[in-house]
């Protein structure tokens, strides 16, 4: 039994409350279909940058031993890094409900990819060079997309069990008050009712 006082203004404004959680229910169910429509379309590309990335991976790690045949680990340890400078990883965001997605790309500069001089310069070096650069920039449209993934992982399960404890706790408690109201009410009524039948009769 509520211990809430059985009067027509407590029922109206628990009404006015059910009323209230249902919308936030039903916010909540749109909500999880519109991030779960997000993270099918978010894992599709994760799947493709991986299948990408994948390839990129071998490729690198075959020009590398055509590398090491070529020059041996120590001789291919003293050729010059790539020049990175001008590289930039700019990243362009946007919100779904409240979460933020992210999308980086990798932007070389003009001598990102070029072999700086080397005593001992080669096709194999160069090339183990390019497909190292290539697997990068792969990996970085990558990160983001994992990011984008997890955050839209987080919110879809905490926005579920908001939407489980509304529909489950909070909206069938209320109803079990609402209705335990009304029915002293129709108590009250009934007995005030007699009350007044008894008194006309005397």
């Amino acid at each position: 039994m509520s211990d809430v006082s059985p009067t027509r203004s407590a029922v109206i404004e628990m009404k006015d409350e059910r009323r209230a959680m249902h919308e936030g229910y039903v916010f909540l169910d749109e909500k999880c279909l519109l991030l779960a429509g997000e993270i099918l379309r978010q894992l599709a590309l994760h799947a493709r940058l991986q299948q990408r990335f994948a390839q990129l991976h071998a490729d690198a790690v075959a020009a590398l031993q055509s590398a090491v045949a070529r020059h041996g680990l120590q001789g291919l340890q003293v050729h010059p890094p790539a020049d990175l400078a001008g590289t930039l990883v700019p990243i362009t965001a946007r919100a779904l409900m409240g979460v933020r997605l992210q999308a980086a790309t990798w932007q070389a500069g003009d001598h990102a990819a070029a072999v700086n001089d080397a005593v001992m310069p080669s096709p194999e070096a160069k090339a183990c060079q390019q497909t190292f650069a290539a697997a990068m920039a792969i990996g970085v449209e990558l990160a983001a997309v994992s990011g984008n993934l997890e955050r839209l992982s987080f919110e879809y399960r905490r926005s579920v069990r908001r939407a489980r404890a509304l529909q489950d706790v909070m909206l069938p408690e209320l109803d079990h008050v609402i209705g335990d109201i009304e029915g002293r009410l129709e108590e009250l009524e009934q007995e005030d009712a007699i009350w007044m039948r008894q008194g006309l009769k005397g």
